[in-house]
């Protein structure tokens, strides 16, 4: 299927995207499109808030209500990876029409679910249609405007991909509370219609081509991303490898990948084409895109529970102190496209993550007592690191990558965008808790109690004795301390990756560099 994805794309940004450019019709490609894009990003996070409303109307447990969740991220992940493939098959303007159309539909019979079950099933197909959304978006986009305006539809398209996981809780916290969860689907309706009508109006079909499909390729990749995401999903409600399901899923993921990558090497026509993992520029972006997923969603995982269980904050404050991160994003990604014009792209990429590293060690100065303001400013100077990092990578990740290989890129990108989403707020959460206990036990242990009190029992235990304020006040610090972990562990991955950017290069400042 190699160059299935990729024929899309290369053919995509032949005569009917120059068409569209001729005509003017740039405008408005980009708000169809993005109308599907931020519909989808929003869903992997809005519907977060909303768990424990859905769970008394549908009549499930803890555990059996973030299926919710698990169903769609995992069927996303599984279809992104062949969304070239029916593009180049298909054409790219059918299938973001049957997308945009299934994930509206889907949306609707999300938000009528009467049971867990059919939530679960909706869910699923959600996430089947949504797949396509943000790679197809992204490929349209760089086929539509020409080179030199790269990095400003980069920074248009980033705007909706980074805004999305910001807002998502904001606004999903908003409907509930106001409205109902139901709405945390219905939302997605007039979006949704709009898009279609717009797809169907201005977006111009590309050529179509037939090739065999790489079933084998394909089965193996989605076996290996599947067992991936249901492992980082599960594995924290079931004290991960500790249960035989985790166990089960890591050999499957490994062994998936190993005969993946045995198969790819061996047949003649790969899942993937091996011209992508040529590309430094391209496998470099990967691995950046997939650091920024790990920073992007971590954060936005640690601070809503940080500032409603621990600071006592209601949802809705909660979803405005975190609003300006998103702000930061959107003022960075307007400004650098015209950045990148005057300075080099990789230091504005090192520029970026230096202030993201920044706001994170402001952030290992946090305490139970921290202020809005700085809960403020420091979302915005790490909403403006991400949109400065953000928009360079995709820019030059497809700087030295030809045109036919960009719908197969644009969906592999995608990816890794979310499997460094959902590696890093597993990692997190698992670094959380189990920090959250270990500073239980030692700040547990160096408590002065009357003597005698603990007599005959174990470390271990003897915390379970101690008066209930005393319990709270330990509790309490015990948390103050491991979401300091989790973001110092962030800032070092963070400044960890920067080298990085030296893997990169830039070939318009070389190019003018010659001239």
């Amino acid at each position: 299927m190699s160059t299935g994805v990729s024929g899309a794309a290369g053919t995509g940004s032949g005569a009917p995207m120059s068409a569209a450019r001729a005509s003017g019709g740039e405008a408005m490609i980009t708000v169809s499109i993005m109308l599907a894009t931020i519909m989808q990003v929003l869903d992997t996070t809005i519907a977060n808030v909303a768990l424990p409303h859905m769970q008394g109307s549908l009549g499930a447990s803890s555990d059996q209500i973030t299926w919710v969740l698990t169903s769609y991220i995992v069927a996303a992940a599984i279809m992104t990876p062949p969304v070239g493939y029916l593009a180049q098959r298909f054409g790219r303007r059918q299938v973001f029409l049957w997308s945009v159309g299934g994930f509206t539909i889907s949306s609707m019979l999300c938000g009528q679910a009467g049971s867990l079950n059919e939530m679960i099933l909706w869910r699923l197909l959600q996430g089947v249609f949504g797949a396509s959304l943000v790679p197809l978006s992204q490929a349209t986009l760089l086929d539509t405007f020409p080179k030199e305006k790269h990095a400003s539809a980069m920074s248009i398209w980033g705007v909706g991909v980074m805004i999305g996981p910001v807002l998502g809780p904001t606004l999903g916290g908003w409907l509930t509370e106001y409205y109902s969860w139901r709405w945390v689907f219905y939302i997605n309706l007039p979006f949704g219609i709009l898009s279609m009508l717009g797809i169907y109006f201005c977006v111009p079909e590309s050529e179509t081509r037939k090739q065999r499909f790489d079933s084998l390729g394909f089965g193996l990749l989605a076996l290996a991303v599947g067992a991936l995401q249901m492992l980082l999903d599960r594995g924290e409600q079931v004290e991960w490898f500790e249960a035989l399901e985790i166990q089960l899923y890591a050999i499957l993921a490994v062994l998936g990948l190993y005969l993946f990558v045995v198969h790819s090497r061996t047949t003649s026509n790969p899942f993937l084409s091996p011209e992508l993992f040529r590309d430094r520029n391209y496998v470099s972006g990967l691995l950046f895109i997939f650091v920024v997923g790990i920073i992007l969603l971590a954060t936005m995982a640690l601070l809503p529970p940080f500032l409603q269980q621990w600071k006592g904050y209601p949802v809705v404050t909660t979803g405005l102190i975190l609003m300006p991160r998103g702000v930061g994003t959107m003022i960075s990604m307007m400004v650098v496209g015209k950045l990148m014009q005057r300075f080099d792209a990789r230091g504005l990429i090192l520029v970026g993550m230096g202030l993201v590293s920044y706001s994170l060690w402001e952030m290992t100065g946090f305490n139970l007592q921290v202020s809005q303001h700085d809960l403020i400013v420091t979302g915005v100077l790490q909403g403006l690191g991400l949109g400065l990092v953000f928009v360079p990578i995709s820019t030059l990740s497809y700087a030295t990558l030809a045109p036919r290989f960009r719908g197969e890129a644009t969906a592999l990108f995608s990816l890794s965008r979310n499997l460094g989403s959902s590696i890093g707020v597993s990692i997190v959460m698992a670094a959380l808790t189990r920090n959250l206990w270990i500073n239980q036990q030692q700040l547990g242990e160096r408590v002065q109690l009357p003597a005698g009190m603990l007599n005959g029992l174990p470390s271990a235990d003897a915390i379970s004795v101690l008066p209930g304020a005393v319990m709270e006040e330990i509790t309490r610090q015990a948390a103050e301390i491991a979401y300091v972990n989790d973001f110092q562990m962030l800032m070092w991955i963070n400044i960890a990756a920067m080298p990085l950017v030296f893997l990169l290069s830039n070939p318009e400042k070389s190019s003018q560099a010659k001239n």
